[in-house]
């Protein structure tokens, strides 16, 4: 997989490290409070106990409870303070612990954050990055497991990305500190510590721009899309499918707002066929979005209609019918069988 062009961003060391996805988050903080003094970090538990995850394990000891605040349990008071300290030249960089529990603070994040540099005809910069903690598969229930990216991706002045591994979440996490528009960073929770997916991070190497796409593995049977903890099941499932001598394509999104299509349509150029992989639920969702502008992009190349793999139009269920919520390898190829009957 290519390393994820540098936005602003300098590299923090010369050295390749193991990581996995929470700890290359940590070290890019990390980075990006060496590089720029203005970088504060805010959330609630993220100062001593280094945060629910222990993303942020060990900042506050290092830089001090001036740049690393524990907050009150107050996602409102949150995003609204960091509102302010962004209007007086500051970065900060606010963690959510669940994403059930960015509700509160969607006021202040649709109604002031989305908007000021608007309001004010780009007189004021608003550069803050709200972490959110995003997806399932770890077992809790609703407000802990919840994909609510698509709410966040409609609304006009935010921009959304989510990192699938170590490499991605080291350098995105500092570009995305570097813009100087608010950012909502989702990070596939079930993935921070998982050991398969530990891989060398280059921290001197030229990462891909933020708002990019990419093409993670090489095929010619069909195109599988993803993002965040998506990437990997379409992974496994295009690594099952050369079992059966097919080849999938698999993207990577990356970028949900501005969406990045380009790779995805000249894949499906190729490839005729597309399947869209999302946690969340499929109504008025990222994946419908994508299947309208594939369609009206590629039609005369699609060789069966853009099918769509993704959680079900309920609220998050009980931890006993996750496996049967989310979207899996099974149900992926099924989708891929049924593309290539079409």
């Amino acid at each position: 997989m290519a390393a994820p062009v540098k936005d602003n961003v300098s590299a923090a060391s010369s050295t390749v490290q193991n990581l996995t996805i929470g700890k290359a988050l940590n070290q890019g903080l990390r980075a990006a409070m060496e590089a720029d003094d203005k970088v504060l970090m805010m959330g609630e538990d993220v100062g001593k106990l280094g945060g629910v995850f222990r993303i942020t394990d060990g900042l506050q000891k290092d830089f001090g409870e001036q740049r690393v605040l524990d907050t009150p349990l107050a996602e409102s008071g949150i995003i609204g303070t960091a509102v302010g300290l962004a209007v007086r030249g500051f970065r900060p960089v606010c963690e959510i612990q669940f994403e059930g529990f960015i509700f509160p603070g969607f006021d202040q994040i649709v109604s002031q954050l989305a908007k000021l540099h608007y309001r004010s005809e780009g007189r004021i910069k608003v550069p803050v990055v709200i972490r959110v903690p995003f997806g399932g598969g770890i077992g809790a229930v609703e407000h802990h497991s919840e994909s609510p990216e698509s709410l966040f991706a409609h609304v006009a002045g935010l921009k959304v990305v989510s990192c699938s591994n170590p490499a991605d979440a080291y350098w995105m996490i500092q570009q995305a500190i570097a813009c100087d528009d608010p950012v909502l960073f989702f990070e596939p929770k079930r993935l921070y510590h998982s050991g398969n997916l530990k891989a060398p991070v280059d921290t001197a190497a030229t990462p891909d721009p933020l708002f990019s796409s990419r093409v993670v593995r090489n095929g010619d049977a069909a195109t599988l899309v993803g993002y965040g903890p998506s990437v990997k099941v379409c992974l496994d499932a295009a690594t099952a499918a050369t079992e059966e001598g097919r080849q999938l394509e698999v993207i990577d999104l990356r970028t949900l707002s501005p969406l990045d299509l380009g790779p995805v349509f000249e894949s499906v150029r190729r490839t005729g066929r597309l399947i869209a992989v999302s946690e969340a639920p499929s109504e008025s969702s990222l994946t419908s979005e994508i299947a309208t502008r594939v369609q009206q992009e590629c039609f005369y190349s699609l060789e069966a209609p853009v099918l769509r793999v993704t959680g079900f139009d309920t609220p998050y269920p009980p931890t006993k019918l996750e496996e049967h919520f989310l979207p899996d390898l099974d149900r992926v190829l099924h989708a891929v069988d049924r593309s290539l009957a079409w």
